[in-house]
């Protein structure tokens, strides 16, 4: 589907793009991936639009058939990745879940900022951002899901995800047309 256009209070989430994440391989270049991020956290602030900075710091209780990693993360492994420029009103949000949503105080601070709208960026594909998106929707936001700005370690799930779910839950595009979006929606305000 192609992106049709963001709401007058659209949000940007982007997911993990921590120091522990962003040295594992993944589908598509991390450099790039952080890139594009950082150009749509970049443009968000420009038009006074709220950033969601999202990490991950442990997983969801319960029993799985696939072994997690046990035990305490190395020293610096969940911090935010300095390129993103954290800013003083940026929201950050810890997660201990695939996404961000549950189990977190993300969507009352969204909704109190009168936010309508997301789009997504970040890692992985197939977890943590795909995991956000379904949350967002089901929540009633409308999600847009910057698919240049986003990989995942197992290929076949980016593409998953990106042919299959994402039309499901919203429109995606490509971080240059979302920033044309938000210039031309600034225009018309």
């Amino acid at each position: 589907m192609a992106l049709t256009t963001l709401d007058p209070i659209t949000a940007l989430i982007v997911v993990d793009l921590q120091r522990g994440i962003v040295g594992l391989p993944c589908a598509h270049p991390m450099d790039g991936i952080v890139g594009r991020s950082c150009a749509l956290a970049a443009a968000f602030r420009q038009h006074h639009l709220p950033v969601v900075l999202v990490n991950v710091a442990g997983g969801a209780p319960g029993r799985t058939e696939r072994p997690r990693p046990g035990g305490p993360f190395p020293d610096g492994w969940t911090d935010l990745i300095p390129e993103l420029d954290r800013q003083p009103d940026d929201i950050t949000v810890t997660k201990r879940t695939w996404g961000a949503f549950a189990s977190t105080n993300i969507e009352n601070q969204l909704r109190q900022r009168g936010v309508t709208q997301i789009v997504i960026a970040g890692v992985a594909t197939g977890t943590g951002v795909e995991s956000t998106a379904r949350q967002a929707y089901e929540a009633g936001f409308n999600v847009t899901l910057a698919t240049d700005a986003m990989t995942d370690p197992r290929p076949e799930a980016h593409d998953y995800s990106i042919a299959n779910v994402f039309p499901r839950l919203g429109e995606s595009g490509s971080t240059q047309a979302i920033i044309e979006l938000l210039a031309t929606r600034s225009v018309q305000a």
